[in-house]
């Protein structure tokens, strides 16, 4: 490990294997003990290497947030894939030629995006409603259900188009302050769903129901009635997950090893090579203010524990400015290195654009 920290000389993302390979046990367990299908969301990682590691473990279906993505990964050989963003009609002569080469899902939300789905035959396409269960993002209100059986309707008649059901994404579970409250909120969320396929029982065959987000994936027990999930954060975790209590300090598998430039003892600061163009501009909120992640010192083979009352107070382009309210560790020097745990891995991931592994392997995503 030392001799990797060494070589470093510009903001890089450490990627912990282990951990990461344990997370997508634990959740790869899961799924199977529930008896419920599996599709990892891959935009947390964007990575064919990683890739991988799904398919050693049997799964063959993935969720992607772009289209650009689903093209990377059929090209990785991953041959059932869907697009969890709502239809992108502009983009749909590269939909249809992905979906002439692949078993292509995705969701649409309103009747054009079906009339443009259905003059794209011979293409077929699965299609999913995305159905707006809390978060307040996209989709349909949950409360909606005359618009969501036109919709449906609509589907069926097509002859290139098959309805397959109801998805959502649980954002909202992001937003609340305890486990007991992710849960709470995620349930509540299937609970939605369940409503609205009751409502359209009796007018269609078969209709599943589709739910993805870390928080509830992880902290639930409860997963009955759920047909599909694809939660994507879990293989890393992150600062934000912490906090939220989806995961422990340790499964968090990502962190950002930024050089410190400067140090300011008359302020309890620190000044890194590492902004918001490495890190983004998530944050989390901590008793001390904003922080746009965590901070920790190298321990053993990979980072520490969070510092006590360090906050990362302000990025800007290529500059991080920590502050420690509890004083900056005599460990932390100009030329040293100080880790930051991501507030959000999945946009950390997506400005750094390739790993280092604990082991020294460099890995790619479909960006680096």
């Amino acid at each position: 490990m030392h001799s990797i920290l060494e070589g470093i000389s510009q903001p890089t993302l450490l990627l912990d294997c282990k951990t990461a390979k344990a997370n997508l046990n634990n959740m790869n367990q899961k799924n199977s003990a529930a008896g419920i299908r599996f599709r990892p969301h891959f935009k947390t990682h964007q990575s064919a290497q990683i890739g991988e590691w799904f398919r050693e473990r049997g799964i063959s279906a993935i969720t992607v947030s772009s289209v650009d993505m689903a093209e990377y990964f059929a090209a990785a050989g991953w041959q059932d894939i869907l697009i969890a963003f709502s239809l992108n009609v502009r983009q749909m002569d590269r939909i249809r030629k992905l979906a002439q080469e692949i078993h292509l899902e995705v969701l649409v939300e309103d009747p054009i995006s079906v009339e443009v789905l259905a003059a794209a035959a011979p293409a077929a396409f699965d299609v999913w409603i995305k159905i707006d269960a809390g978060a307040h993002r996209t989709g349909v209100e949950w409360q909606q259900a005359e618009h969501v059986l036109n919709l449906a309707r609509s589907i069926e008649q097509r002859k290139n188009l098959r309805f397959r059901g109801l998805l959502t994404h649980s954002g909202n579970t992001y937003h609340v302050d305890s486990a007991a409250a992710v849960v709470s909120a995620f349930r509540d969320g299937v609970d939605h769903l369940y409503w609205l396929r009751d409502q359209l029982t009796g007018s269609f065959g078969s209709i599943e129901v589709s739910v993805g987000d870390t928080p509830g994936c992880s902290l639930c027990e409860d997963l009955s009635g759920i047909d599909e999930l694809r939660p994507g954060n879990f293989l890393f975790y992150d600062a934000q997950q912490l906090l939220i209590g989806s995961c422990r300090p340790e499964q968090i598998a990502v962190a950002a090893a930024c050089p410190v430039v400067a140090v300011h003892p008359e302020r309890n600061e620190v000044v890194l090579y590492g902004g918001a163009i490495h890190l983004s501009k998530d944050w989390v909120d901590l008793k001390e203010g904003q922080s746009f992640g965590l901070a920790a010192l190298p321990q053993e083979n990979r980072w520490g524990l969070p510092i006590e009352g360090a906050i990362i107070r302000s990025l800007s382009q290529e500059h991080g400015i920590v502050r420690f309210n509890k004083g900056i560790p005599s460990a932390i020097k100009p030329g040293g290195l100080l880790f930051i745990l991501p507030a959000h891995s999945c946009l950390t991931v997506q400005e750094l654009k390739k790993y280092l592994t604990l082991e020294g392997e460099v890995i790619h995503t479909m960006n680096g």
